[in-house]
């Protein structure tokens, strides 16, 4: 499990034998300053105060560190979902609305995580962060599944229902993180709701009518 202490923010310099933690804390608040490919190891190194050669003892280059920062973010960020998801409780359609709205707060509160996430995916080109990406956007499939289910709907269609609800998810926290949406005026997390509700809304009808 991901220890969260490891990100709770910028550091100065590290503790002996947590050179590995501080070298992903110096990468995760760079890609939030400069986003994924802003910056290099030796850029890492040197916000850490250690030598350019330090970092190799525990990354073999800059794509390992990457995916390492990607393969921590997704454990917190499938934490955070799998939390507001409650076992569905009270219900599917409830419990689906927590999770959108627990996204897109994760996306604010770790916008370098959520950088190196999502920010290129051959950061998740190795076993352990691939694995923890699936399992944690296998709660978006499961989720969707319970709530078709709840409506009556076969749940034949919650594959494609979870990859839309994921990539309009996406967009609204891009678009926050990039500061589309900082205007007063735009209520991000009404927009996520609203429009999650319609997709479901649309998969729901769509699987109720072809089960006719």
């Amino acid at each position: 499990m991901t220890d969260r202490n490891n990100f709770c923010g910028p550091r100065r310099g590290y503790h002996h034998g947590r050179l590995k933690d501080a070298l992903l804390e110096a990468a995760r608040s760079l890609v939030a300053e400069r986003g994924p490919a802003g910056f290099t190891l030796t850029e890492a190194a040197k916000r850490v105060g250690v030598t350019a050669a330090a970092p190799y003892r525990h990354f073999a280059d800059r794509n390992e560190l990457m995916s390492e920062l990607a393969r921590r973010g997704f454990e917190t960020f499938g934490q955070k979902l799998e939390q507001a998801w409650d076992n569905g409780q009270p219900d599917a359609t409830s419990a689906m609305r927590r999770m959108g709205e627990a996204y897109l707060q994760f996306a604010r509160a770790e916008p370098g995580l959520y950088s190196a996430m999502f920010g290129n995916v051959q950061a998740l080109h190795t076993p352990t962060s691939g694995a923890a990406a699936d399992r944690a956007l296998a709660m978006i499939h499961h989720a969707c599944a319970a709530v078709l289910r709840q409506y009556g709907a076969p749940d034949t269609g919650a594959r494609d229902l979870a990859l839309q609800v994921w990539a309009y998810s996406h967009g609204v926290a891009q678009l926050v993180l990039s500061g589309h949406f900082a205007s007063a005026e735009t209520d991000a997390q009404g927009l996520m709701r609203s429009g999650a509700s319609n997709i479901v809304e649309m998969a729901v009808r769509k699987a109720v009518g072809q089960a006719q």
